[in-house]
């Protein structure tokens, strides 16, 4: 045997062991009970692989329209991204600079000569005392001021503060945007609001068959205020301590119908549901727009709280529609007058003059002894009388949220109202037809 091959052997044969079955094994009821539970397995095996296909297919065409839906939604914001805030701010200012305009005011101004005088030249040389003394030479034209506006029409009618252009002697000379001068003129100011219109005559060119046409004058569009929220971006444009023009400053709404005394030079007024704004409102300011992020004016710039920091008030522009419209048909500014003096009662007041009720306007005579009720107004000819309390106008009710002022703005000259007024303890219903208030 080769010395790498490995040694053969043999197993011993082994002989079968005999098994025999177990006894219960050949019992017939045994027998039945083990197809019984080996069907129920064989069944229970096919259902449970035919639902859990089923199943299995859900699922997965569920996943499938999830990943779908999912992998859409990404793609949509991916393509769509939303425009910034300062993108909005850039076009807004573009689109309306162009009708921002700069108002400078200018009139004649005496030339003061100082010259010296001895009271004691006529006793000699003997005093030499010199006493300053000044004379008038003459008058020259000189800016005293100015302020801002916009158009609000393609021929030339601009929308400004009524402060501005209160100077019935004064000159006014409107800038634009593009560096053009013109001479100004007066159309109309508002008896009641801080605001005012003035208008530019529109240039003549010759166009190509040698006839005169107009220059259109850029416009602004006109937002609407009623829709206006706390918080939400303001722009304000003017034309800066009346040096920078079109300068822009950018806040938010700080608060809405806000009731204020603004007063400034001749002019003294109690201005209400003003809009309160953190955007800096500068001296030169005044009269410029207010702009939300679309770039629509939703108000006019008016005044500022000189003792606080960011604190600005601005007319909402739809007090100013109607203004606009009127001088457009009427060629003046018109309110109706019922011509009566009052003070708003509310639960202070009613407690401090034992009055009946805690609202309502009270007829009373002015601080400086001005008539309560005007000789040959609305409210005289209609019987009202001192001491009496209006308590609704034409079915609405008089509070310090909803005063008989803002009231009767709703309303036009001739209109007739019927007042519910208490008097010596009675309630009287008086029919007033309106009178006209204009400048």
């Amino acid at each position: 045997m080769n010395l790498y091959e490995l040694p053969k052997f043999e197993l011993p044969k082994l002989q079968k062991p005999k098994i025999n079955a177990p006894q219960f094994l050949k019992n017939k009821t045994f027998q039945l009970v083990i197809l019984v539970i080996f069907f129920s397995s064989l069944f229970g095996f096919i259902a449970g692989s035919l639902s859990g296909g089923y199943l299995y297919l859900e699922v997965k065409e569920s996943l499938s329209e999830f990943k779908l839906g999912f992998s859409q939604k990404t793609t949509e914001k991916e393509y769509v991204p939303p425009t910034s805030q300062e993108e909005l701010l850039i076009r807004a200012i573009e689109e309306i600079s162009p009708a921002v305009v700069s108002i400078v005011i200018t009139k004649d101004v005496p030339i003061i000569e100082q010259y010296y005088y001895n009271p004691f030249q006529e006793f000699g040389q003997g005093f030499q005392i010199e006493i300053p003394q000044y004379r008038q030479l003459g008058t020259q034209k000189q800016e005293v001021g100015g302020g801002t506006g916009f158009i609000v029409s393609e021929d030339g009618m601009i929308l400004t503060n009524k402060h501005v252009i209160l100077d019935t002697e004064a000159e006014y000379t409107v800038l634009t945007n593009d560096g053009k001068k013109y001479p100004a003129q007066v159309l109309a100011r508002d008896p009641l609001q801080d605001l005012a219109i003035i208008k530019i005559e529109q240039a003549k060119t010759l166009d190509e068959k040698g006839s005169f046409i107009l220059q259109l004058f850029p416009t602004v569009k006109l937002g609407d205020s009623d829709e206006i929220k706390i918080g939400q971006t303001a722009i304000a444009i003017g034309n800066s301590l009346g040096e920078f023009r079109n300068t822009v400053s950018v806040g938010v709404v700080s608060g809405l119908s806000r009731s204020i005394t603004a007063s400034g030079g001749e002019l003294s007024e109690t201005l209400e549901d003003v809009i309160q704004t953190d955007a800096a409102i500068n001296k030169g300011n005044s009269g410029g727009p207010l702009l939300n992020l679309r770039g629509e004016v939703i108000g006019i710039n008016t005044a500022m709280v000189e003792e606080a920091q960011s604190i600005g008030f601005a007319i909402p522009i739809n007090k100013a529609k109607k203004d606009i419209e009127q001088v457009k048909t009427l060629k003046k500014i018109v309110y109706p007058y019922l011509g009566v003096r009052y003070i708003l009662i509310n639960t202070q007041i009613q407690q401090e003059n034992k009055l009946q009720v805690n609202y309502g306007a009270w007829i009373q005579k002015g601080e400086q002894g001005e008539a309560a009720v005007e000789p040959g107004s609305a409210a005289d000819k209609a019987g009202l009388k001192e001491n009496d309390i209006i308590l609704e106008f034409n079915n609405e009710k008089i509070t310090s949220d909803n005063t008989l002022a803002r009231i009767i703005q709703k309303y036009n000259p001739q209109d007739t109202v019927t007042l519910k007024v208490l008097r010596d303890k009675e309630e009287k219903l008086i029919q007033v037809t309106l009178g006209e208030r204009s400048e």
